[in-house]
């Protein structure tokens, strides 16, 4: 596919010009300003380079390629003026972070040569992110999947972590919410080292000897550690080592990291999964907030607790979810992507998956070769994806 050019310049001949020059390369669009391009961005972005000119009436070139990078962060952004000064270089380079900076005249060999470079350029951020998006998050899932059939209750668990990540992500504006998104589905990896008899002890509030207690205590620790592993999930793993981390400074890992020097997502993380932890006790949401902002003192970014709570009492999830239609299915009629909205279980009383979890496409083939040899109760109370 030819690569999409914006070329930005308050002159209409200027910009007449560009297209002549290079509608062979390049997929040329042309606006008048800045204010245009950016309509131009919203209706047909996004581009690989946008060059704008300095010198604009009502928004000039600084000002609106610092806009670019709000709006489309991977677009490369040039600045072609009369202005030469080093004034407005240095403006350009601090404030709209372009890749190139050239001056008025400029020859249409070394236009073209600097859009080369800018789409190569483009292409290779945009090669990462596929990787990211497509490879790295395919594998992971597989991995959470596996995980989840391993210690369904874990996972469980980190699926309902993941909904309120996505929810306190998009509220504060997180950069990378996927790294935040990926540390909540991982954060019990760790535990996948721990004898099931020592989970199971804790889980059931039964007292747990010095070295069962350091098993768990370094599950934080293990996680990162095998997540290290991975290419492009250092920051992840970061996330996950501290995820118990108390604002003070106490808690595990026993260093001197404390307050803001603790990742952000990490902070993050702390809340949601203490929330989750006084919600699987069947305390009521903004009742276990509450709890946590008065009891617990010292263990909180209080910026990051009064965020998730303006958030979580402003959100509308829970009635959008009550409008969806519950329906009632037999084993054979599951699919993957629904919700339930019963505990899954045989009719002998063993627990498969609680409600509230979603069916993945892994989990429900666990699901199909169980029914083959143990009856479930069924029907099964799900949400979404209808056949």
């Amino acid at each position: 596919m030819t690569a999409k050019i914006l070329c930005v310049d308050d002159d209409a001949n200027i910009l007449s010009a560009y297209q002549r020059q290079l509608r062979k390369q390049y997929q040329i669009d042309i606006a008048l300003g800045g204010e245009s391009a950016l309509a131009a961005i919203a209706g047909d972005g996004p581009y690989a380079v946008i060059v704008s000119d300095m010198r604009m009436p009502g928004m000039d070139g600084v000002q609106f390629l610092s806009k670019v990078r709000e709006k489309t962060p991977e677009t490369i952004r040039m600045m072609l003026t009369g202005n030469s000064d080093l004034h407005t270089a240095m403006q350009a380079v601090n404030e709209g972070h372009i890749f190139r900076f050239m001056t008025k005249p400029c020859p249409p060999e070394t236009l073209a040569a600097a859009l080369e470079a800018g789409v190569r350029q483009y292409e290779l951020i945009t090669a990462e992110r596929d990787l990211l998006e497509n490879t790295l998050n395919g594998a992971v899932r597989v991995l959470i999947d596996i995980l989840a059939i391993v210690d369904t209750q874990s996972f469980d668990r980190a699926e309902t972590l993941r909904g309120l990540v996505d929810i306190v992500s998009k509220h504060m504006n997180l950069d990378k919410p996927w790294e935040l998104e990926m540390a909540a589905m991982l954060s019990q990896l760790g535990l996948v080292t721990v004898p099931p008899s020592v989970v199971s002890k804790a889980r059931n509030g039964r007292a747990l000897d010095g070295r069962e207690q350091k098993m768990l205590a370094q599950v934080p620790e293990v996680g990162k550690q095998l997540l290290a592993k991975i290419p492009r999930l250092e920051a992840v793993a970061e996330i996950v080592f501290y995820q118990n981390k108390r604002f003070d400074g106490s808690g595990f890992p026993q260093d001197s990291v404390a307050g803001k020097d603790i990742p952000l997502k990490a902070r993050v993380l702390k809340v949601l999964a203490d929330l989750v932890q006084g919600e699987s006790l069947e305390i009521p949401r903004m009742k276990t907030l509450y709890l946590m902002h008065r009891t617990r003192q010292g263990w909180y970014d209080p910026d990051v607790l009064s965020a998730v709570i303006t958030c979580l009492a402003s959100s509308t999830g829970a009635q959008q979810a009550a409008s969806s239609p519950t329906r009632s299915l037999p084993v054979s009629e599951l699919r993957a992507g629904q919700l339930l909205m019963s505990d899954l279980q045989t009719v002998d009383g063993l627990l498969l998956l609680s409600a509230g979890h979603a069916i993945s496409a892994a989990l429900l083939a666990r699901i199909q070769n169980i029914a083959q040899i143990s009856r479930i109760q069924e029907p099964i109370l799900v949400k979404g994806a209808p056949n």
